[in-house]
């Protein structure tokens, strides 16, 4: 559905070239002074306007190619309740960011095409309807909707001693960050995309989050993360290549964090959570690509729209809001 959480419950709503995207928050307690600035910072972040460095998470201007909607859309926030001169209510929190630099015509040729590698086709399937203006509801656009209610969760984790840190750690097959840029560059000039690889890292989470079998913490990390358009696998600690480990090696004290990921039998242990997120190569970019009419016969497309060569660049902050919006919820129960 579009609504995460039981006592700390965000949904979203809106499309990606409609007139605006929002969302509601419920669970905020009353008193709390919004750090509008860290919003902005966050939104910043994901658009792809700045980014942080990874020796020291300092706030630098980014020079990571990304889209050039995401770089124009300034996504200001309309605050329509629960908000009073920058304090909580203890009311559902309802705000929109109205669309700006919506290009509906652009997408005027998939009324009547699929593109291959996108949700066109099983949306139409399922609802019988679809807005085809940029994939609505399946574009990243929706993700800035999940990042302001998230950096509200963090402001209320850090009161908790709670922080939350991602950074881009590969692109492609790329993992020195100080490459990223020419990397990232050179696949955009061939008008393609190239996927990549985000690390989040929770300190200060107390022992004894999540609950065992099916309430475990990092199944609820999971179903955030593979929430958010792109991400194609979740990993955390060891993750995949705890298979070329010996049991010997898996329970060594000075690797403890690397290999459980802060993270025993589904339960917070008190040391640093960490997991990884996999994000896609955007199906959308310059080249020609394959597509279906509705009558069912092949065709092929050029998109006209504005996407990015690798989306991974700007879901370092949507990760961090998705994994905010779990742990305030956990904690809030």
């Amino acid at each position: 559905m579009n609504t995460l959480g039981e006592s700390f419950v965000f949904s979203s709503f809106g499309e990606s070239h409609g007139k605006a995207i929002g969302g509601v928050l419920d669970g905020v307690p009353a008193g709390v002074h919004i750090n509008l600035d860290m919003i902005r910072r966050q939104l910043d972040r994901r658009a792809g306007r700045l980014i942080e460095d990874n020796s020291n998470f300092l706030i630098q201007d980014s020079k990571l190619p990304t889209s050039p909607r995401a770089t124009r859309e300034m996504d200001k926030i309309e605050w329509l309740s629960g908000v009073l001169d920058g304090v909580t209510l203890g009311t559902p929190i309802a705000f929109i960011i109205r669309n700006k630099d919506a290009r509906p015509e652009d997408y005027e040729w998939l009324k009547h095409s699929f593109r291959l590698g996108h949700a066109d086709r099983t949306y139409q399937a399922k609802y019988g309807i679809r807005d085809h203006r940029g994939g609505g509801r399946a574009s990243a656009r929706e993700t800035a909707s999940r990042v302001v209610a998230g950096s509200v969760a963090q402001q209320l984790l850090k009161e908790k001693g709670v922080e939350i840190q991602a950074k881009l750690v590969q692109v492609g097959e790329e993992k020195n960050p100080e490459r990223f840029n020419e990397y990232i560059a050179a696949i955009q000039r061939d008008g393609d995309s190239i996927g990549g690889i985000v690390e989040c890292v929770i300190t200060g989470l107390p022992i004894g989050v999540g609950e065992p079998i099916f309430d475990k913490l990092q199944s609820h990390l999971a179903f955030a993360m593979m929430s958010i358009n792109g991400c194609k696998g979740f990993e955390y600690g060891s993750g995949f290549e705890g298979i070329g480990l010996k049991g010997s090696e898996m329970y060594l004290s000075d690797s403890h964090t690397l290999i459980s990921g802060g993270i025993a039998g589904g339960i917070s242990d008190g040391t640093p959570v960490v997991f990884r997120c996999v994000f896609k190569p955007t199906a959308s970019n310059r080249k020609t690509f394959e597509a279906i009419r509705r009558e069912g016969d092949e065709a092929k497309g050029k998109s006209l729209g504005r996407h990015d060569a690798c989306i991974a660049v700007r879901a370092v902050a949507v990760v961090e809001a998705m994994a905010a919006l779990v742990l305030q919820d956990l904690l809030s129960k």
